[in-house]
């Protein structure tokens, strides 16, 4: 049985955290050694980042909390939250992001009614509460309480695929079923003043969003879908598993992201990709290069260059996920969708590949270390895309609402 991904959206908190703007701020915090100084410099300069985004309004440079929690605009001091402080803004901020990416998936598939969602997965690894956003998206989309409700916590960056591949499931399993996907993150949450370079690449890397989509097996011609979802596979890599984790602390969760990560890619993609790729024998044994369209998770600039080095991958394939690190910053889980939203926005090719798509290669990394890897084709339809941008043109805020600076 085929399904589709009809509808793909993303969305952001309103805050912009400005790259060199916010090295500067980590740079002058004074606990800091004269090496950890320096790694500020090089962590924040190397990280190919331009903007990310937060939901912590409190770092905006106009914003004067009486009492600040993570940050003194007066002083220009870091504070250091509980990770009970940090958890009762995800609870109130997460939620606002899940309910706007899933009302934003809906509103791109006009084909689907709120009564029609059969299932909901939703993905976070960046807090906890319960009822969670599973239960906060039913009441405030008004699904029907009945939905089947499941949530993915706590698994890394990695963990959209296991969300859309338990869609795809879903749907083999009863041809009727529409399933909604929602990951949410904030990252921004942990951000923490230190000189351990863990602690200094997770702040120089991490940032917050969301992503949503509507996943199918049925049929609508007046519709068409963006993706076909092809096939996903799974491998741990025999070492790394020490090299990146996520951790709860008493002040956040506290990222281990080694910097032996990216060689540990580079020395164990090819084995990853294998069962991925023999799922179709014309693509097995194919330079990959061939494979026109990459949505690789941009965990970091390094692993980025490694993935493309090793697949002798051109520019052109990475400019989506380098787009999307340089505009957006990692967002954990959320990320490898707004790589493929990238993809699904540029203009169909002249030449479709042979089965009637383009066809695109994704991967993404999390602790294990884990490597999950996907097939997708891209389906053309110009029907479809002028509708879908009519939706989104409707959707996006107007030109002259600009977010704010942060950190400055």
């Amino acid at each position: 049985m085929t399904v589709y991904l009809r509808s793909l959206e993303t969305a952001v908190p309103p805050t912009v955290l400005v790259q060199t703007e916010a090295r500067d701020v980590f740079a002058a915090q004074p606990g800091l050694t004269r090496l950890g100084t320096r790694l500020v410099g090089t962590c924040f300069d190397s990280a190919a980042i331009d903007t990310r985004y937060t939901a912590v309004a409190e770092l905006t440079k106009d914003h004067r909390a009486e009492n600040p929690r993570f940050f003194d605009a007066d002083t220009g001091l870091l504070l250091s939250p509980s990770t009970k402080v940090r958890n009762d803004i995800f609870a109130t901020e997460a939620t606002k992001l899940f309910i706007e990416a899933a009302q934003k998936a809906l509103d791109a598939s006009p084909g689907i009614t709120l009564l029609d969602i059969t299932h909901l997965v939703t993905v976070s690894c960046t807090g906890f509460f319960n009822p969670g956003p599973d239960y906060k998206i039913v009441r405030a989309l008004g699904l029907n309480p009945a939905v089947q409700r499941y949530h993915l916590g706590f698994m890394g960056c990695y963990a959209a695929f296991p969300a859309l591949r338990a869609a795809k499931s879903f749907c083999e399993a009863d041809p009727n079923a529409v399933v909604l996907v929602v990951c949410a993150e904030l990252c921004s949450l942990h951000v923490r003043t230190s000189n351990d370079p863990d602690t200094i690449m997770g702040s120089a890397l991490f940032a917050d969003g969301a992503a949503a989509a509507i996943v199918t097996a049925r049929e609508d011609p007046d519709q068409p879908a963006l993706l076909r979802l092809d096939h996903f596979e799974t491998v741990l890599t025999p070492v790394g598993e020490e090299s990146m984790a996520w951790n709860i602390g008493d002040e956040g969760f506290e990222m281990v992201l080694g910097n032996y990560v990216p060689h540990i890619i580079d020395d164990h993609i090819i084995g990853a990709l294998e069962p991925l790729l023999s799922r179709e024998s014309t693509l097995l044994g194919l330079p990959y290069h061939d494979i026109r369209h990459w949505a690789i998770h941009p965990g970091g600039r390094s692993i980025l260059d490694k993935v493309q080095s090793r697949l002798d991958l051109t520019d052109e394939q990475l400019v989506p996920a380098r787009e999307t690190l340089r505009n957006y910053g990692n967002m954990s889980s959320a990320t490898v969708l707004f790589v493929l939203r990238h993809i699904l926005d540029q203009p169909p090719v002249d030449t479709a590949d042979g089965d009637g798509g383009e066809r695109i290669c994704s991967m993404a990394f999390g602790p294990g270390l884990t490597v999950e890897t996907a097939l997708f084709t891209k389906l053309t339809s110009p029907a479809r895309d002028e509708a879908t941008q009519s939706a989104r043109d409707a959707a996006a805020p107007s030109p002259s609402a600009q977010p704010e600076s942060a950190l400055a």
